[in-house]
């Protein structure tokens, strides 16, 4: 997320200006290929020693704006499960009408889909479910007469010690207490601990054991991301301060604070 990248970028700059010193070592990661899985960017940052010898705690990532005056935080996220449906049918002429064709046979699929796709999108219409907790279902491409294999890429919802890959939001984690009061310090108001509705590049971290928080200060913003004219509300106040006040604090194991600006920034 670019915006955030800036933003981040000008707290820095506005820090060092004004004579700052951290207690703790302050990373920025700048790394590509989010938005297609992160593989050959994140995944590897994570798992190399590099990573390791920085004795990171805590990781800020990337959220989503918010269009009322609460910021968002995210505690955890949807994991993608990428499904390719090959359908097989009688072959013919294609001005020929025959039953059970691939097509034929492929939208007995798609309809299933779009039913199920309707019953969870009715539960966030009802305000019974937020975007995180329910399952979204979209149909990417469709290609004919040319085989394809069919398989399944489904990633795993624990990290190596067998715990589930969300960060916890009350006191046994510190770090969630310190950036919900130096979002309130700086005037800011925070919603509902969220489950991100979509992937990010958080899951790397969550699956070495971090603590990683999703948050983008971007309140009163419409969520436009991927979307025509896509626009930020810049805050810089708010970013210097939750910099300021978490990097201040000594209280926590390790000596390291990483904000991890992802996405397709290089």
């Amino acid at each position: 997320m670019k915006c955030v990248g800036m933003q981040y970028m000008e707290a820095v700059r506005r820090l060092k200006a004004s004579g700052f010193q951290p207690k703790r070592s302050l990373y920025l990661s700048f790394v590509p290929d989010e938005e297609i899985g992160g593989h050959d960017g994140l995944e590897k940052l994570a798992q190399s020693d590099v990573f390791k010898n920085m004795n990171v705690d805590i990781v800020l990532d990337e959220g989503l704006a918010s269009p009322n005056e609460n910021y968002r935080l995210f505690y955890g996220e949807r994991m993608p499960w990428w499904l390719v449906i090959k359908a097989t049918g009688a072959p013919g002429h294609g001005a020929k009408l025959y039953d059970n064709s691939a097509i034929e046979n492929l939208f007995k699929s798609i309809e299933s889909i779009r039913r199920f796709r309707a019953s969870q999108f009715d539960l966030v219409k009802a305000g019974l479910k937020g975007e995180g907790e329910v399952i979204s279902v979209n149909m990417a491409f469709l290609k004919a007469g040319t085989p394809s294999p069919t398989f399944k890429q489904k990633g795993s919802t624990q990290d190596y010690r067998g715990r589930p890959l969300i960060t916890a939001t009350d006191r046994s984690n510190p770090w969630w207490a310190l950036l919900v009061e130096a979002i309130k310090k700086a005037n800011g108001k925070i919603g509902k601990p969220e489950i991100f509705p979509a992937a990010t590049d958080s899951l790397y971290f969550r699956q070495q054991g971090l603590r990683a928080i999703g948050f983008s200060p971007m309140a009163n913003t419409p969520v436009l991301l991927h979307d025509h004219n896509e626009f930020p509300t810049i805050l810089m106040k708010l970013q210097d301060g939750v910099w300021k006040y978490l990097s201040l604090r000594n209280n926590c194991r390790k000596p390291s604070l990483m904000a991890s600006l992802l996405g397709p920034w290089l």
